[in-house]
């Protein structure tokens, strides 16, 4: 060890006397490899200045005491600043290390979202869903039943943090199996929500949408636990009703009874789920009405149900410079002409 400090002491003293010679570029260049000397042997900022006095002292003789005493002071500085810089590199470390635990936590998250097209005759459906952040506190599915019967539905985890976000999973397992047998809506968020109750923290709940469309008879069926209010499309009339049935969100009590409401789609009409990210979304500083969200909708009746959802988040999120202020989820299923 005192043989490197003698190494060290020999190369800065040569490298000093050099610059001081002749001020060379060169010189600058050796003092900018030396600084990597210094990193591998992991030398403090106020041990570098302190062997700077050293070899300066050595070269210099009799220095006038206020630069003895100057070099004193930049010491104490090269101390604290070492202290904080030292503590800098051990938060940026585990930021790091954090921000690569929840890029893999927002993969598997991505892996709970279904991915497979629906390939049912008669039915034309979209669904975009985007995180605020890494991680989102939107949840989706859809999925056929052996019968054909389609089941979509759309979830919004309030909480905080990846806890929140991670309960996509309890959803995801939960509704898989619950919908293997029974796919009405109030008998999934009925189930679901015994689920929910028993298994995440008291100040979290989940609000949720879900319905199911019978292509057979066209009847779609929905209910609702506290979530944002979807919308029916009537094509005849060229009008949206509101899609809102009154039940209490997910968690908070063991025992809940959900109603269902059932219409008939006739050809060209259509249902919107969606998140409160679309409703909250911000337009010239202000929140969006919900008349803006179906005129939007209505400008792209031509195009198809995922065309529709994905222009319109592409122009919300235009509209808010591209930075969403909350996860945004938007759904469409429509009977075909």
């Amino acid at each position: 060890m005192e043989d490197m400090q003698v190494s060290m002491y020999q190369l800065y003293r040569d490298m000093l006397t050099s610059y001081l010679e002749d001020k060379s570029e060169h010189a600058l260049y050796h003092a900018q490899q030396f600084s990597k000397q210094m990193m591998e042997q992991d030398m403090s900022p106020e041990e570098t200045v302190s062997l700077h006095l050293s070899v300066f002292q050595d070269i210099a003789h009799d220095l006038p005491e206020e630069v003895k005493d100057s070099f004193d002071l930049l010491v104490e500085v090269m101390i604290g600043y070492g202290l904080a810089y030292r503590e800098h590199q051990s938060l940026r470390d585990r930021q790091q290390e954090l921000e690569s635990e929840l890029n893999v936590a927002a993969e598997m998250q991505r892996t709970l979202l279904p991915e497979r097209r629906i390939d049912l005759d008669g039915v034309d459906f979209g669904v975009v869903s985007v995180p605020a952040g890494k991680m989102s506190g939107d949840y989706y599915h859809y999925d056929l039943d052996e019968h054909g019967n389609l089941a979509i539905a759309v979830a919004d985890v309030i909480g905080k943090g990846v806890p929140a976000a991670m309960s996509m999973s309890m959803i995801k397992y939960a509704m898989d199996t619950l919908t293997n047998n029974q796919m009405q809506p109030g008998f999934v968020l009925e189930s679901l929500n015994r689920v929910v109750e028993r298994n995440i923290d008291e100040d979290m709940f989940i609000t949720m949408m879900y319905g199911v469309y019978h292509p057979d008879k066209h009847h779609f069926y929905f209910a609702s636990a506290g979530h944002e209010p979807g919308f029916f499309y009537h094509a005849s009339t060229d009008t949206f009703e509101t899609l809102e049935e009154k039940g209490l969100v997910l968690g908070v009590f063991p025992r809940v009874a959900y109603k269902e409401q059932s219409f008939e789609l006739s050809p060209g009409d259509f249902v919107v789920f969606l998140s409160d990210g679309v409703t909250e979304s911000r337009v010239d500083g202000e929140f969006i009405e919900r008349e803006q969200i179906t005129d939007m909708i209505r400008e792209r009746l031509h195009l198809s149900a995922q065309e529709i959802v994905d222009e319109i988040f592409q122009e919300l999120e235009k509209a808010q410079e591209f930075q969403l202020r909350d996860d945004f989820t938007l759904m469409l299923l429509r009977r075909e002409v």
